[in-house]
């Protein structure tokens, strides 16, 4: 068996930086364990799984911890791995087979532009210890049917966010988004992601945590477009646009390094 393998760091223009992921490209099926065991081998916050069959290609993402639903990074990493490394013409877009329905990608020069769904929140009475655990009063809470979503007063107030990640991890949810209007110009919104229950006490960059800021922040200021920028401590930065049916997500990413599972 050999297998490649890639290290790409996704929603950054420079290495070392955003999120990275790997991707792992199958030349057979492989079964859920020998999968996790891979994700959590890698120790990121991501591994994505491509098998291609019959003109498809089918996607899975792992935590070390577990199996998601949706990740936008390290989907955006399958599509820089696919064209770079010529397993598929750069001309073409591609259409990935997911948990959570049929994601697009096309190429936009030196971005990668991703199609995902709307992940709309509702508004939510908090758990108890919610402020407690985060360290801080929220200006408002929702949730949709991955994560909590929670604003506070103020871009320092996200940046400074330290929580107690021993408190949040029984909460019954994927994560926690956190997010607030960003001070710069530069950005509209900023956010965090804490993730303990998947395995992830903080994500650098996510890509699926703003298929939920995007329509929130349309909601709060009437805007479709906005840049986004993700306040950990790697940091990294996506366009993000709302159309009628789907939430854009445009990211650049870069290749760290390539491998082979034996």
């Amino acid at each position: 068996m050999s297998i490649p393998i890639f290290q790409v760091d996704a929603f950054t223009d420079q290495a070392f930086s955003g999120n990275p992921a790997a991707v792992c490209i199958l030349n057979e099926p492989q079964s859920d364990e020998w999968m996790q065991n891979v994700a959590s081998e890698m120790n990121l916050s991501d591994t994505a799984f491509i098998m291609q069959s019959k003109g498809r290609l089918d996607l899975r993402w792992f935590t070390p911890a577990v199996e998601v639903d949706l990740c936008g990074h390290a989907t955006l990493a399958a599509a820089h791995i696919l064209w770079k490394e010529g397993y598929i013409d750069p001309a073409k877009d591609l259409s990935f087979s997911t948990k959570s329905g049929v994601l697009t990608a096309k190429g936009r020069g030196q971005w990668i532009e991703l199609a995902f769904p709307y992940e709309i929140e509702s508004q939510v009475t908090p758990p108890d210890c919610l402020s407690e655990a985060l360290g801080a009063i929220p200006v408002y809470v929702g949730k949709n049917r991955m994560d909590y979503l929670v604003e506070l007063e103020s871009e320092t107030a996200v940046r400074n966010l330290s929580p107690d990640l021993s408190r949040l991890k029984p909460i019954p949810t994927r994560g926690f988004i956190v997010t607030a209007r960003s001070d710069s110009d530069d950005y509209d919104f900023i956010s965090r992601f804490f993730a303990p229950g998947a395995g992830i006490d903080e994500d650098p960059v996510t890509g699926s945590t703003h298929c939920c800021l995007g329509p929130y922040w349309q909601k709060k200021t009437g805007k479709n477009s906005f840049m986004a920028y993700q306040a950990s401590k790697r940091g990294g930065f996506l366009r993000v646009r709302m159309t009628e049916k789907n939430v854009i997500l445009e990211g650049q990413a870069v290749t760290i390094f390539r491998g082979v599972i034996h």
